[in-house]
């Protein structure tokens, strides 16, 4: 299957090549499109029957890279379920790209990085050495950059897309210095070498750090998580899902295979380091997300919590790992693992409904929708399934995973060392406060855009588009339903990828055929298909009954006004009023959100106005000072451009003079 695998890269990267040759431009939409989807379909097929019967690690060597060394790729059980994960979710996305695409301004802007960019998000999960993989990791950002500034005319794309390549390059960079750490004197960057390299415990540590800051601003935790809100709303809805869906779980197959596999037995402070920036990152994204009007910046924000809960279910898997629990810990990374999976489907779900409603609308505020379910009923279900998984609420997909992330956290007590088994808790808490906000947040989103009364024309005339869009959407709502009530099928492949890094079975049993049961049959237990029954049952019975009891036909009438006959939009509920509370608990010292209302005197016909101003710690207290502390530097280094031959060749005599006394120093 390596063989084979390498060899659809090599046509994804010719099908890029070809795109812009292509004529005429829907011939071109349909040819890359169907090749890729075609191509995602199939591996991510074979990925997931190779996961699930557990094949043997194939290794490959080419004559290609660097000439010592060579190109190494390798396929184990880790990179076959991303490769699952990524392909599943590419391939759902293109169809409901075809329909997609062909309304944009510029489509064919985006169709020559589209092969590109998930040929190199393949090539990084079958990386064997450092330079494949750095390599593809850059091929990966610079295709997601052109894929971020399709829409170049607008101004906001652009920076959003100039913050992005430089967060993909310090990313890079940090990751270069990670395997080069790893590496030492040797040189030697095949997988295999750095596994060895971990006997010199100082540089394996930095190399671990490193590992985490180069890896984790790609999966955008916190605090380098500030070019995901601003790549993800700028660029067109299809590549917004797939820079959620795809290539964030490339970042975190990174990070988990650096500290899962190449940097040896772990320390207990990488798990407590991974708990704690996952939580915050988990609780920070969401509260950022309910702050947001504009749909798809909130979606992205909700990326970052997910990104956090994947992390923290990783730390607490390091945890278990380092305390010689390999069967929880095993647990834990099948939770992280799942999650994974099923985020990949709810969010491409989440961003294409966004697009769906962008088309229709050509509205991103949700201050001015509302009332969409009666005009686009379909994409109202899609959407209300996605609100449902990313939420956390059964019978969705999304539920599953983070039910088996708490059911890690409550078995923390197990632990022998005591900082792990302190903050765990506290950590798992924080967590939880995520996961309440995160429904709270999405039963905003949801109820904001749909339900109500139009808050603009726009929305009023708002119409279901038609084509390939709804199908998309019912492709991905129907994996997100099937994940949550068969949970057995997503977690078979997380648990045989756990097992194939842990090397222990996953404590995890099918009791009946539909109780799934994380810790024995003594243990806490779901059932997801009897949840739906249940829910499915309710429903039905309650529509029977009424129709029963009222079997006259359905009348209309005004909805309640409280006294107060004023059918105006303006007197609902608005996104600040609903967060307003939340805001002012949280936000006011996280975010330091500043509330100004204008108030018009007595007399004065103005509508009165409230203005909230929010800010991201992150950007003010880290990126902004280290901006200025760059410009600087280089302003001041810019002097060295005028200087005479006299003061050259001063600097080039002080320069040798310093390394000399450096090598002298080290004999």
């Amino acid at each position: 299957m390596l063989t084979l695998t390498l060899l659809g890269l090599l046509f994804l990267l010719i099908l890029g090549i070809a795109a812009p040759f292509l004529r005429p431009e829907r011939l071109a939409l349909r040819a890359v499109h169907g090749g890729v989807g075609g191509f995602a379909l199939a591996f991510g097929i074979a990925a997931s029957v190779r996961v699930v019967a557990g094949g043997e690690v194939t290794e490959l060597e080419l004559p290609l890279g660097l000439p010592w060394m060579g190109a190494h790729f390798r396929l184990d059980d880790l990179a076959a379920f991303f490769m699952a994960a990524i392909n599943l979710a590419t391939a759902m996305v293109m169809v409901f790209a075809d329909g997609y695409a062909a309304r944009q301004p510029e489509p064919a802007r985006a169709l020559a990085p589209l092969p590109v960019f998930l040929a190199a998000c393949n090539l990084v999960l079958l990386a064997n050495d450092a330079f494949v993989f750095v390599l593809a990791w850059e091929l990966m950002s610079i295709a997601s950059w052109l894929l971020v500034l399709a829409n170049h005319r607008d101004g906001a794309c652009r920076h959003a897309a100039y913050v992005y390549l430089v967060m993909a390059s310090l990313s890079v960079l940090l990751l270069l210095l990670a395997f080069g750490a790893l590496a030492g004197a040797g040189g030697d960057y095949r997988f295999a070498a750095l596994r060895e390299a971990t006997e010199r415990p100082a540089l394996a540590t930095l190399a671990v750090v490193l590992a985490m800051l180069g890896a984790g601003s790609k999966a955008g935790l916190a605090p380098l998580h500030v070019w995901l809100p601003l790549a993800h709303p700028a660029a067109p809805s299809h590549v917004s899902a797939l820079l959620s869906g795809v290539m964030v779980k490339v970042a975190i197959y990174g990070l988990t295979r650096f500290l899962f596999d190449l940097a040896g037995a772990p320390s207990w402070w990488w798990g407590v380091a991974l708990i704690v920036v996952g939580a915050s990152s988990a609780l920070l994204g969401i509260l950022y997300a309910l702050m947001q009007r504009d749909l798809k910046r909130l979606l992205a924000y909700s990326t970052i919590e997910n990104v956090g809960i994947i992390a923290f279910a990783l730390g607490l898997s390091l945890s278990f790992r380092a305390n010689e629990l390999f069967d929880l810990s095993a647990l834990a990374l099948a939770a992280a693992l799942a999650h994974v999976l099923n985020h990949a489907f709810f969010k491409s779900l989440l961003f294409c409904g966004a697009g769906v409603i962008l088309e229709a609308t050509r509205l991103r505020d949700i201050e001015h929708m509302g009332g969409l379910v009666r005009r686009m009923p379909y994409t109202s279900l899609f959407m209300l399934m996605g609100a449902l998984a990313a939420a956390g609420l059964p019978p969705l997909n999304g539920f599953v995973s983070k039910w088996l992330v708490f059911q890690s956290v409550f078995a923390s007590s197990s632990l022998t060392d005591n900082l792990p088994r302190l903050v765990v808790p506290l950590m798992g808490a924080v967590l939880a406060l995520a996961a309440a906000l995160s429904a709270a947040g999405f039963v905003r989103a949801f109820g904001l855009t749909f339900l109500g009364r139009p808050r603009s024309e726009a929305a009023a005339k708002a119409v279901e588009p038609g084509g390939a869009m709804p199908t998309g959407l019912a492709l991905l709502a129907g994996i997100c339903l099937l994940l949550g009530v068969v949970p057995v099928l997503g977690l078979a492949l997380a648990e045989s990828a756990a097992h194939g890094v842990i090397g222990v079975a996953l404590p995890v049993g099918a009791v009946g055929g539909i109780f799934l049961a994380p810790l024995g049959t003594g243990g806490a237990a779901y059932a997801g298909l009897l949840v739906f029954l249940v829910v499915l049952g309710l429903a039905l019975g309650t529509r029977a009954l009424l129709g029963r009891l009222w079997p006259e036909r359905r009348r209309r009438a005004a909805a309640w006004d409280c006294g107060f006959p004023d059918p105006s939009p303006a007197t609902q509920y608005t996104a600040s009023g609903f967060s307003q509370p939340l805001r002012r608990v949280f936000a006011t010292s996280v975010f330091r959100a500043r509330e100004t209302v204008d108030m018009p005197p007595p007399g004065d016909e103005r509508p009165a106005r409230l203005e909230v101003r929010l800010v991201d710690p992150a950007w003010d207290w880290g990126v902004e000072p280290l901006r200025r502390a760059v410009e600087a530097v280089t302003l001041g280094l810019n002097a060295l451009q005028f200087l005479s031959i006299r003061r050259y060749l001063s600097l080039m005599f002080g320069a040798l003079v310093v390394l000399l006394l450096v090598v002298a120093a080290q004999q």
